[in-house]
């Protein structure tokens, strides 16, 4: 089990926590500091079942500098999202080959 962290982050605190209170000892990736391949993203995308797009954090200042209102194809997203990571919503919490995010943090337990 994995954990796509960020500790500054309420919710992904929270979702850690509520992990951890159910026994789980997920391994943390702090994502802002060794952003996910290109080949690792797409694969959490496919679990979340969800496009790149809808993995974007929209109130991020980067998201409203550059890229609001902007068409991009699913590849151009993903490799935004790779070199601005903290465009990536988080958290996200992999099981094998299911994925979540943690918003609200007890949407992850559909994957324990």
């Amino acid at each position: 089990m994995e954990i796509y962290h960020n500790p500054r982050c309420r919710k992904s605190r929270e979702t850690l926590q509520l992990l951890e209170d159910k026994g789980h000892k997920p391994q943390i990736v702090l994502y802002l500091d060794k952003p996910p391949t290109k080949t690792k993203l797409k694969s959490i995308l496919k679990m979340l079942g969800i496009k790149a797009q809808d993995l974007v954090r929209k109130t991020e200042s980067i998201y409203k500098e550059q890229f609001k209102g902007k068409t991009l194809t699913e590849t151009e997203w993903i490799d935004a999202l790779i070199d601005y990571p903290k465009l990536i919503e988080r958290p996200i919490v992999i099981n094998g080959d299911k994925a979540a995010l943690g918003r609200p943090p007890e949407q992850v337990l559909e994957i324990l």
